[in-house]
């Protein structure tokens, strides 16, 4: 009987353990940095969408109006894009709803520095800055506010389905956008496979867009992705040897 009641304590005390971890880990950054917001656009985010991450319509490829730009400070030239932040609205309770929360939204643009005028310019680097959709903006403040202080940090992307693959390009020239990519979300390194190759390495376009000038038409498609904490997944056998150039393909697994 007391081995009985030890090995169920034991497997309550592994469960809350995981539970903890589980919770812990949706935080790549457990710390609160300080920072402002700011929206553009209007309640239906049309002009969200695209934008200088490379991403195509973001309601199609799942992300819909939860998206931020973020200033030069925080885009890091593209490499953070896809990456996924946790905000929130701080010492302002003027504008700042009470007990608002969080929001997570994915960074898909950027907040480019003006320097023509001599104040508000709140994208100009140093200054850490979001500028977010109107939708999730107005979930922490009123519009009227314009621009709040927040706090933010970094959280692992949670994202339904697998990785997509799309494949545009020429014979000549193959350039794949990779959207919908969970836990660090930012990619820094993809490879990619024919099957009458072995592993090409790919660089960085721009933002989410990753190229290749090796002749990759006729073959079925192999890619290695790995994001910005380390973590590598190889997606084999993606496309076809049959795909053509603008196909979106399934990685059905994520990170």
């Amino acid at each position: 009987m007391a081995v009985l009641k030890f090995f169920f304590s034991f497997l309550l005390c592994m469960s809350c353990l995981a539970a903890a971890m589980g919770k812990w880990q949706r935080h790549i950054d457990t710390n609160w940095h300080d920072a402002h917001a700011t929206f553009y656009g209007d309640m239906s985010g049309g002009e969200t969408l695209q934008g200088a991450c490379g991403y195509g319509d973001l309601f199609e490829q799942g992300y819909g109006l939860e998206t931020t730009a973020l200033s030069t400070a925080l885009f890091n030239n593209g490499l953070t894009c896809g990456a996924c932040f946790e905000i929130k609205c701080v010492n302002n309770p003027q504008w700042c709803y009470p007990n608002a929360g969080t929001i997570k939204v994915t960074a898909t643009n950027f907040c480019p520095p003006n320097y023509s005028k001599p104040d508000g310019n709140w994208c100009n680097p140093p200054l850490k800055h979001f500028d977010l959709s109107m939708k999730m903006f107005t979930k922490l403040a009123q519009y009227k506010a314009g621009i709040i202080p927040v706090q933010y940090r970094r959280v692992l992307c949670s994202k339904k389905g697998g990785v997509q693959f799309q494949v545009k390009g020429n014979p000549y020239w193959t350039l794949v956008l990779l959207y919908n990519v969970g836990g660090a979300g930012d990619v820094k390194n993809v490879k990619v496979k024919g099957s009458s190759t072995g592993w090409i390495q790919m660089s960085r376009n721009w933002g989410v867009n990753w190229q290749t000038g090796t002749k990759l038409t006729g073959q079925s498609l192999s890619f290695q992705v790995t994001t910005s904490d380390g973590k590598m997944l190889e997606f084999d056998n993606v496309a076809p040897a049959n795909w053509l150039f603008d196909q979106i393909f399934d990685g059905k697994k994520n990170f």
